[in-house]
């Protein structure tokens, strides 16, 4: 069975982690096959958004345990899978929609929120279970937690690996949406088609000054708001945006960056 299921879809590619007898969790095979997958659709240009879910009743529950050592194998990990996942979501010039159909628990968990949007089905919970395992917070955990929803939370949720249903993590703005369990993926594929037909170039440079924004000063990022601003505007998108406006008519626009 693949780990990892890619669908072509019209300008863009739903991504499946295939591995539901273990609630979709880690192993080195997966994070190849995911890499994979996520290069690919980064040279694809036909590809202008991303849908990431899980197979089965369960998103993620992080890392295999059973296919995990102790010491030198845990930093391995983390330096040769998780924190390169972490930084190709990121940098992804394309938006990274994630549907959470159940469970995201540990590095599965911190997956969800490296992505651009996350709508979540109201059955799954959010769980930093890294504690429970005498493990500390991977994948990009102690960096999105306190931005996402504030320090005090950040920390006990840390600290405990409570669960937070997806209804508390929409309130607390830890994701975008929760929804009912039965339209998570019409929903999710919705987004992910809209956003396909949008400006990509563009939403790659707000991507970039987003997560700027959390380093830069105010005159920094204000430097690169209008640095990004001259690159847009000079890309195609802008000009038939504006032409759009002016016929009031839907824009039509390519992504395209040159």
């Amino acid at each position: 069975m693949d780990p990892i299921l890619v669908e072509n879809r019209d300008g863009w590619s739903r991504v499946t982690l295939n591995r539901p007898d273990r609630l979709n969790a880690f192993n080195s095979d997966m994070h190849r096959a995911l890499a994979g997958a996520l290069e690919a659709i980064e040279r694809d240009e036909s590809c202008r958004a991303v849908l990431l879910t899980g197979a089965g009743r369960g998103f993620s529950a992080g890392q295999d345990l059973a296919a995990l050592g102790r010491d030198e194998e845990v930093r391995d990990t983390i330096e040769r899978f998780y924190n390169p996942l972490i930084r190709r979501i990121r940098a992804l010039p394309k938006p990274v929609v994630c549907a959470v159909n159940g469970v995201a628990a540990g590095a599965g968990a911190n997956i969800a929120l490296s992505c651009d949007i996350v709508l979540a089905a109201r059955s799954a919970r959010f769980i930093q279970a890294f504690a429970k395992i005498a493990l500390v917070p991977d994948s990009g955990g102690t960096w999105f937690l306190p931005r996402l929803v504030g320090e005090a939370r950040a920390r006990t949720l840390a600290l405990t690996g409570e669960a937070v249903p997806a209804d508390q993590a929409a309130a607390w703005g830890m994701i975008w949406r929760a929804v009912e369990d039965a339209e998570l993926m019409p929903e999710a594929e919705r987004l992910t088609a809209h956003l396909a037909t949008q400006p990509t170039a563009a939403l790659a440079l707000i991507k970039r000054a987003l997560d700027a924004s959390a380093t830069n000063t105010l005159d920094q990022q204000l430097d690169l708001e209008r640095d990004l601003q001259r690159q847009a505007g000079g890309l195609p998108d802008f000009a038939e945006g504006v032409q759009a406006f002016l016929e009031k008519r839907p824009a039509r626009f390519s992504g395209r960056s040159s």
